[in-house]
């Protein structure tokens, strides 16, 4: 009787699929770099809108009519507008590459009750001692710039829109940018929480170039308490919230000089 053997069948190796490479948050340079870029996209978005209302208007295009646009309530308002999605979508793109969810990375999530109660009794503060301090220097409670937007949006009949503007856009793009972005990846570098604090003030601070050294130092003050809010809640939503209030106070107190000059 022949017995017949069952060939061997050769084993084939199986390739694993490559290793995803894990997570990260951008550290200092990368922040800095990613930080750039989405200022500069921000920038283009602006810009994108002076453009539009320079083209719309009737005349040539001169000086004056630059000026006349840059100055217009309306065309302000939707430029700060337009400023959220083009800053979103810089943001996104690193935090895509940095494989982390977008909400996470920039601690867009919700905090207690009590942060937020803490959130605005700090504000009311903080702005409280300022204002005591313009009036003891002799100083006018609101900046020019502002009572000449007001003046101009509400003569354009769009003074709700530039509201929106200065209560809800500027508090998103500044905080998703300076408290989300920026903060968190200097923070996990070598500058800790302090000093991610420190530096995202300041560079939120040299973002209202429109305003004087004394406001300046108002700006950052204001900034160093988001920052302080953000590091103690870990919600960018917070100081949303604590951004938009302060600009509703200011918006409020500037639509109240220009109704009683």
């Amino acid at each position: 009787m022949t017995s017949f053997e069952t060939p061997a069948i050769p084993v084939v190796p199986v390739e694993s699929p490559p290793a995803k490479k894990p997570p990260h948050v951008w550290k200092f340079i990368g922040t800095c770099l990613w930080g750039l870029f989405a200022f500069a996209v921000m920038f283009v978005g602006q810009l994108t809108v002076v453009a539009y209302y320079l083209l719309v208007r009737n005349g040539p295009l001169d000086a004056s009519l630059l000026t006349t646009t840059l100055g217009s309530g309306t065309t302000i308002a939707m430029s700060v507008i337009m400023g959220l999605p083009a800053v979103c979508l810089a943001l996104w793109l690193a935090t895509r590459l940095a494989r982390i969810p977008f909400a996470d990375y920039l601690a867009l999530r919700g905090t207690s009750w009590k942060n937020f109660v803490l959130g605005a009794v700090g504000l009311i503060v903080l702005v409280t001692a300022w204002e005591l301090l313009s009036r003891a220097l002799g100083r006018d409670s609101s900046p020019g710039f502002m009572l000449e937007v007001l003046k101009s949006a509400r003569a354009d009949g769009a003074l709700w829109l530039l509201v929106i503007a200065f209560c809800v856009g500027a508090p998103m793009t500044e905080e998703f940018f300076a408290r989300g972005f920026l903060y968190r990846g200097w923070s996990e570098s070598f500058l800790r929480p302090g000093g991610a604090i420190v530096l995202s003030s300041a560079m939120w601070t040299a973002m209202h170039m429109q305003y004087d050294l004394f406001f300046f130092g108002e700006i950052f003050s204001i900034g160093l308490l988001l920052g302080y809010l953000r590091y103690r809640s870990n919600s960018t939503w917070l100081t949303v919230f604590v951004h938009g209030l302060n600009n509703l106070a200011a918006t409020m107190q500037t639509i109240w000089l220009v109704n009683h000059p």
